[in-house]
């Protein structure tokens, strides 16, 4: 059954995904490092695009992220 909850919660584990990932052990060895900057026709690539989105990402939720997941865990406990 697909609830609102359910899309809180994989948008949640997205996140935690997105923050989770290392830039030099999982990243680098895609070709995805920190220093992979490419410009196509002077604009940046998309490649550029994501990894700047994967790192704001992590910029900004990471702090927000552990209290998301507190509450996330403690509805689990309680509501089952």
């Amino acid at each position: 059954m697909f609830t609102l909850w359910t899309l809180i919660e994989a948008s949640l584990l997205c996140l935690n995904a997105v923050c989770v990932l290392h830039d030099e052990r999982f990243l680098a060895k895609i070709g995805w490092g920190p220093n992979a900057q490419h410009q196509d026709f002077g604009q940046p690539s998309m490649k550029s695009q994501m990894l700047n989105l994967i790192r704001s990402i992590r910029t900004v939720a990471k702090i927000p992220l552990i209290f998301l997941n507190i509450a996330a865990i403690i509805i689990k406990l309680i509501l089952g």
